[in-house]
């Protein structure tokens, strides 16, 4: 890139100059302000606060007509070391490894020397990157047998779509579990439908987490809900695969799966888990039969949703905020 007129003369360039790096453009802006100021070189750098040394290295390597004098250098070393290890020690290490492929360089190392070669697990390490690099190694093809790589592929539970937003009540129900120890050797599971927009939650209560009592939970939640449920997004749990997935496709309700170890996307759940857990079962006096504790959830639940009020509604009730919206669309109809 070259230019006529030389910048020391006090010409200002201002604007970026494309083809130019950001740090190259800062650059020119120096040596700008510098021919500017009567070529004050203490005053350029106190402007623009870097150091003399470093000003007088660029002043030195700059040319008016050579903008790209402004980049930085390659640091790369003029003498870089070259590789001592031979063609055969190459090919036996790419051999071995192709044979041993979750074998590590130390491992190869004591292969190596059965086969006669003395070299450390660094050079070793070395060959393998630079085979890898070179596409000589092949690298095996993976089977994810183990228990905690396999992906488990689901029928109808998809990942949730970037551009889809929950906009009005029932466009994405948060649905999640929470184990209950009330008691010595009493364990329950607690299941909450969290609306992400209106905030109504419906609940229940079983003896266990299946996808038998999820399926029935999903039944009790279309009873309850005030209005019709478009999707559901629940984490990676058994509870909510089987004949879970099937009802919900077969009631025509999306599914979304959360990815692995996310319980951040399904923060209106978790934190309604917190409100129930304080406002309900530590301060309820239960014999915590399953009888009786499931009409005294019910009876909180009726609480939640129609009396008590919710911050993040502007302390409007849902029961409240669903009818006030419902009063603005038919206001808008008319």
């Amino acid at each position: 890139m070259k230019i006529i007129t030389p910048l020391l003369r006090g010409t200002s360039r201002l604007r970026r100059i494309k083809g130019l790096s950001r740090e190259a453009n800062q650059r020119l802006k120096w040596f700008d302000y510098y021919g500017r100021c009567g070529h004050n070189a203490r005053l350029t750098c106190r402007h623009f606060d870097i150091g003399p040394q470093t000003f007088y290295r660029w002043r030195r390597r700059y040319n008016p007509e050579r903008l790209e004098t402004l980049e930085d250098r390659s640091h790369r070393p003029r003498r870089v070391r070259q590789p001592t290890y031979s063609v055969e020690l190459v090919q036996a290490v790419v051999r071995l490894r192709e044979e041993y492929p979750r074998w590590g360089k130390d491992k190869l190392v004591i292969l190596l020397e059965a086969e006669g070669y003395r070299v450390s697990a660094s050079t070793v390490g070395r060959i393998l990157h630079y085979a890898r690099q070179r596409g000589i190694l092949k690298q095996p093809i993976s089977n994810y047998v183990s228990a905690g790589k396999r992906s488990r592929n689901r029928p109808y539970a998809i990942r949730k779509p970037k551009g889809y937003q929950a906009k009005e009540a029932g466009d994405i129900v948060q649905l999640d579990t929470l184990d209950l120890r009330p008691l010595p050797g009493v364990v329950f599971k607690h299941f909450t439908a969290h609306d992400v927009v209106s905030k109504w939650d419906v609940m229940g209560v079983y003896r266990q987490a299946t996808a038998t009592t999820a399926s029935h939970f999903l039944e009790i939640l279309e009873r309850r809900m005030p209005f019709p449920i478009k999707a559901i997004q629940v984490d990676g749990g058994g509870e909510f695969e089987a004949v879970f997935e099937e009802v919900c496709q077969r009631q025509g309700i999306q599914l979304f799966v959360l990815p692995p170890r996310s319980p951040k996307l399904n923060g209106g759940v978790e934190r309604a888990h917190r409100t129930h857990t304080e406002e309900f079962y530590e301060v309820t006096d239960s014999s915590f039969e399953l009888a009786p504790l499931r009409q005294e959830l019910l009876e909180w639940e009726t609480i939640y949703n129609t009396f008590r009020p919710h911050q993040a509604l502007g302390y409007l009730t849902p029961l409240k905020f669903l009818q006030q919206k419902e009063r603005r669309q038919v206001s808008l109809i008319i």
